[in-house]
């Protein structure tokens, strides 16, 4: 067979391959979507595409909360369910996703907890289906393979947001009801003047690394799972974008690994700028020698010539943004701001 034959051959076999859910390698982005605005008396899906919940009390206490802030709640099928860890066998969790997003009567969807399992799940998500239903649909930590890839698949804006099992406390609700409940553009800031018995401000401070502004669409979350993502038509486009980066324990070695990732597969050489929340309990292994957080940052993203600010508020922290994934924004590393340049729902 000649080689010409031979490639012809191969890129038959790959479309043949993929999926009957809509998903596709896209070149190029797909038109960007926008759900209706979330209102009170709207039904939120409830959902567990990662972890599965032990115990009752954390999916009442998440299902009063949702009705706290004015939402019906419909539980999924299996969002009880259990299969080793995870809440529910990949097919079930895959399940509750495209059965949430094909319900008239569900108007957004909500994951309970994060944990682990997303990646898993991402082959069975019908596409086609959120391209025809658009919805809410958020969460954050594990969720961060969901929100990209259904914004990568289908253009819809997704949230990096609390999960239903989140604290809700006032800080976490005003941004969340000021971008998916009132549409409107909020400034994402670090709140400031909060000295405590202080002289200057310790808490929520965020650090420019390169100073300026720059304007991208917003893409990233946690920094585990996004690397996880790498190579599969689940990856973000890193083109021109704002990439945003979070996570939690792990040891400083794995997060030069991860960057390393970022790094080898060219991601990082085409954002127009990066955001780092919070590393929240980011430290050397016992036994091990490591360089420190600044010297990993500044090693990998300093060199890229781009704005670049740590601290923001997103990340496992109590307080935290709700990020638009798929939005355009401006960010200013000087300011440590992200500031939202459209509406993320209609």
């Amino acid at each position: 067979m000649k080689r010409r034959e031979l490639l012809a051959s191969a890129a038959t076999l790959s479309a043949l391959s993929l999926p009957a859910t809509g998903v596709a390698q896209a070149a190029t982005r797909p038109p960007l979507l926008r759900a209706q605005r979330l209102k009170p008396g709207d039904t939120l899906g409830l959902i567990s595409p990662s972890n599965a919940t032990f115990e009752r009390e954390p999916l009442q206490l998440a299902v009063e909360a949702l009705q706290a802030l004015g939402f019906r709640v419909k539980l999924g099928r299996h969002v009880r369910g259990r299969w080793g860890h995870f809440g529910g066998t990949d097919t079930q969790r895959a399940e509750d996703v495209n059965a949430m997003f094909a319900d008239p009567e569900v108007q957004g969807i909500i994951a309970l907890t994060g944990g682990s399992g997303g990646t898993r799940i991402l082959p069975l998500i019908d596409y086609a289906q959120i391209r025809r239903t658009p919805k809410f649909f958020g969460g954050f930590s594990d969720l961060t393979a969901l929100v990209n890839a259904i914004h990568q698949q289908t253009g819809l804006i997704t949230f990096h947001s609390p999960v239903a099992g989140s604290e809700w406390n006032a800080f976490s609700v005003e941004h969340f009801r000021r971008l998916v409940m009132q549409a409107e553009m909020p400034l994402l800031a670090n709140p400031s003047g909060e000295l405590e018995d202080n002289l200057v401000q310790r808490p929520w401070r965020s650090w420019p690394l390169r100073p300026g502004k720059a304007r991208g669409r917003l893409i990233g979350g946690n920094l585990a799972v996004l690397t996880a993502m790498a190579g599969s038509p689940y990856w973000p486009q890193f083109d021109g974008a704002l990439l945003f980066l979070e996570d939690i324990n792990e040891y400083i070695y794995r997060v030069d690994r991860m960057f390393s990732t970022l790094r080898l597969t060219g991601a990082l050489s085409k954002v127009a700028g990066v955001v780092l929340g919070q590393f929240t309990k980011c430290e050397p292994g016992e036994g091990f020698g490591a360089l420190t957080l600044d010297e990993v940052f500044d090693d990998y993203l300093l060199p890229l010539n781009v704005p670049v600010y740590r601290g923001a508020m997103i990340g496992h922290i109590k307080r935290k943004f709700t990020v638009p994934v798929g939005a355009l924004a401006e960010m200013d590393a000087d300011a440590g701001t992200i500031r939202l340049l459209e509406a993320s729902v209609q």
